[in-house]
């Protein structure tokens, strides 16, 4: 992929996103158990998973989630996510909306998040709600990794729309990715080559995500885009200072990473660093406060473990209701591999303990 990409033959997520697919044989069809559907919401494709009607029974609940793949791979139409949506809907007997957001590098910052927003807010209109017999009391907003961003991200706006009727109960978010600010939290520093998703590797798709520019990496891993000196970066210290907002199980022996002298401009060409819709965890707590109640898995083979386990403390100390579930034993993307070759235990187990708090909280 890389050598096509050198090559300026195409972008290497593109061919990478191809092979996916390619590999990926699955005809999406609908079953006696569920309908599955492909939709429009306000411009955005979504494909929508309907269990059918039970006797007597007038309102279902949803789900709206957001697939992960950092904001460049996958699709809601891919096996995997497909059948994470159809078992959704068939354990919970629920409507699950999975939104087909636009890609990078197609569209970058914020296009991901319009898109994730615009479906959100389409499906959460009444008269939408009643076409699909929707309970609008019972509505959730989900998604992994950086599916989980867009999911924070979106009930976070939502939470700021004066003139919205309906609000989702409940978020849910799958080992989230939620800052750029600090790429040396213990997580990253303890996991930063783990297979799956290595330091780098998601420092490239937060560039990708940015529309920036590759040789930004190194200044951005050792934390100069948020330097002493860098002021533009100052208000927001507080709010991730994970000496604080991490247990000491996680804290380990691991010291903050934070330069004296960095370099401003990286902030001045890439101002979504800094933006609450591109990293949630930044948000001011006015803000945090209006959150629904809330669920965070978390892994301890994740680099953004503690992306999870902080946005639950400022979450907790904003007076939400959080649910951590952290998982000693599991990696990074696991919750989708349940599908032979690939179905791992730690799949199996973590959607589990999702669907189960689903099932008990919606």
């Amino acid at each position: 992929c890389h050598l096509i990409h050198y090559l300026r033959l195409s972008h290497h997520l593109i061919v990478l996103n191809y092979l996916i697919c390619t590999f990926d044989k699955l005809k999406s069809v609908s079953s006696e158990d569920i309908n599955i559907t492909d939709a429009i919401f306000d411009g955005v494709e979504v494909r929508v998973f309907e269990p059918p009607a039970k006797q007597d029974e007038r309102l279902k609940r949803s789900v709206v989630y957001i697939h992960g793949g950092g904001w460049a791979l996958a699709s809601a139409r891919t096996s995997l996510y497909n059948n994470l949506c159809r078992i959704m809907a068939e354990s919970l007997n629920a409507v699950v909306v999975s939104v087909e957001y636009r890609l990078v590098p197609e569209v970058c910052f914020p296009e991901q998040f319009h898109d994730a927003f615009r479906a959100t807010k389409h499906f959460l209109q009444p008269d939408v709600l009643a076409e699909y017999s929707v309970d609008p009391s019972r509505i959730a907003i989900s998604g992994d990794s950086a599916g989980g961003n867009l999911a924070a991200a979106v009930c976070q706006q939502l939470s700021k729309e004066e003139h919205l009727t309906i609000r989702p109960k409940l978020q849910a978010l799958i080992y989230p990715v939620l800052q750029a600010f600090d790429f040396n939290t213990p997580s990253y520093q303890q996991n930063m080559n783990m297979p799956v998703l290595p330091r780098y590797v998601m420092i490239n798709y937060w560039i990708d995500y940015f529309n920036g520019n590759y040789d930004l990496a190194h200044s951005l891993l050792i934390n100069n885009h948020t330097a002493l000196d860098v002021g533009q970066a100052v208000s927001f210290r507080g709010r991730l200072n994970w000496t604080s907002l991490l247990p000491s199980s996680f804290k380990k022996n691991y010291k903050p990473v934070i330069q004296t002298t960095g370099k401003a401009e990286i902030i001045q060409e890439i101002p979504a660093l800094l933006d609450v819709r591109a990293v949630p965890l930044l948000a001011e707590n006015e803000t945090l406060q209006l959150q629904p109640k809330t669920y965070i898995l978390t892994c301890e083979n994740d680099v953004l473990r503690d992306d999870g386990v902080m946005y639950a403390k400022r979450l907790e100390n904003a007076g939400v209701e959080v649910t951590l579930d952290h998982f000693d034993d599991c990696f990074h993307g696991c919750m989708i591999f349940t599908i032979w070759p690939t179905d791992f235990s730690a799949g199996i187990q973590t959607r589990n303990s999702y669907i189960k708090w689903l099932d008990e909280n919606l």
